[in-house]
């Protein structure tokens, strides 16, 4: 086992990071004064790693959707269900699937020793059946037909859809009624046996807890697991994007929109993620400019945000909420991108914007979910959170000019817009 503590002198806090004997990863982030634990555990695997191999073998494609739909099999086992488990200790517990990683987790105030092995028994115990697995079928058929009648859902994937020609991030996480048909519990455990690897996975835990009391519980609870070589397979996708615009009618009272502009999917260091962070930030925040621009054109209401949305393979800024003339707003938010590109940004903007993250990301390290939340995210993105904040804090002026020039190609992006059939856009 190998632990080494990881201090930063600007956040005033330290976590430790662990190579257990199990091949697990784990981070504990200790908190005091505080009463509450916070503890995930996640696998890198999310919807988009639908074709595989292990140790270079054979190539293995499964059905869309099987990610999320495993997530939901998990809790099960043949003595009940996990959250029942969870009833008698007074944890609160949840799982969620994305494109690119499947995490389980829990909260609580006392008890957590106990609810620790409850997370690492089920998450590392799996039990499928045809019986159990067919069951699920008809429960996971009615979350798809739910996220058909989600607006928000709808305008997102309908984006996606016109903006990648091979990627899998277009299919939804949940997969379809069709797709999810043919899962089995042969698949099942293939897409188990393959990606909850504890190599592949890393936990997390922040707040009321010591390294002494995890690695207790990680000792009894986990063995000793042989690492494998795991290869996710995507088609060559394309830099240009489908299609510029895609619309459906909706019964919704005000128009939505979603605004991608497509970017090279290539990994971004820390240096360069706090860079891209502050330059949002400065075009888009409820502070800059546009945002002022939009609302005083009545344009946009508060539900106007933007977001950097990477993963393997893929990469894209999306910008995005009501509007009650989508196509206006968006046109001027390509404007306004094209005439920052033109004009260099402001450096009054670039001040307000760099001390806006840096504060959000101090201020994040006051909550034990946002910690380990945090934490796990950068360990399957490659990045450290003390890294990144020491980032943020060396970001320059002429760094972001330089990653603007990079960025927000207006003439490679996709409009998705949902609407009532009387509105006009």
């Amino acid at each position: 086992m190998n632990m080494t503590e990881i201090k930063s002198d600007r956040a005033g806090d330290s976590y430790y990071k662990i190579r257990h004997s199990s091949g697990l990863t784990v981070y504990v982030y200790p908190k005091k004064g505080y009463r509450s634990a916070y503890a995930i555990i996640g696998t890198n695997y999310g919807s988009v790693n639908n074709c595989f191999s292990l140790d270079d073998g054979e190539k293995i494609t499964v059905p869309d959707g099987i990610a999320h739909y495993l997530e939901h099999k998990l809790f099960e086992s043949a003595e009940g269900d996990a959250f029942t488990r969870y009833a008698e200790t007074g944890a609160s517990a949840n799982a969620y699937t994305s494109f690119e990683k499947t995490c389980y987790l829990f909260s609580c105030t006392d008890r957590f020793e106990e609810s620790l092995e409850i997370l690492l028994d089920f998450v590392g115990d799996p039990y499928f059946t045809p019986e159990t697995v067919a069951k699920e079928q008809g429960i996971i058929g009615q979350e798809i037909k739910m996220y058909d009648d989600s607006p928000d859902w709808r305008v997102m994937f309908n984006m996606l859809e016109k903006m990648y020609h091979n990627h899998p991030v277009k299919i939804d996480i949940a997969g379809t009624v069709e797709s999810i048909a043919q899962i089995t519990a042969e698949k099942l455990y293939d897409c188990y046996n393959t990606f909850y690897n504890l190599n592949n996975m890393a936990l997390c835990v922040a707040g009321n807890v010591t390294a002494e009391q995890v690695l207790a519980i990680c000792d009894k609870m986990l063995k000793p697991c042989e690492k494998h070589e795991i290869h996710s397979y995507f088609e060559e996708e394309p830099y240009e994007i489908v299609e510029p615009y895609v619309e459906q009618t909706f019964p919704v009272m005000m128009p939505m929109f979603n605004l991608g502009f497509k970017e090279k999917a290539e990994h971004l260091d820390e240096k360069k993620l706090a860079q891209t962070d502050i330059l949002l930030s400065m075009l888009a925040s409820p502070t800059s400019r546009l945002y002022r621009d939009l609302m005083d054109a009545n344009l946009i209401n508060s539900s106007f945000g933007y977001e950097l949305f990477e993963g393997p393979g893929y990469r894209a800024v999306i910008f995005g909420g009501e509007s009650r003339a989508p196509r206006q707003a968006a046109e001027m938010i390509k404007q306004y991108i094209a005439k920052v590109k033109a004009e260099q940004p402001d450096r009054e903007d670039f001040e307000i914007s760099k001390k806006a993250i840096y504060g959000d990301s101090i201020s994040a390290l006051n909550s034990v979910s946002s910690i380990a939340n945090i934490v796990l995210s950068h360990h399957f993105s490659g990045h450290e959170p003390f890294t990144y904040l020491e980032a943020v804090a060396a970001t320059t002026y002429e760094d972001i000019c330089v990653r603007l020039s990079e960025m927000l190609d207006v003439t490679n992006c996709t409009l998705s817009v949902i609407k009532s059939a009387e509105a006009e856009v």
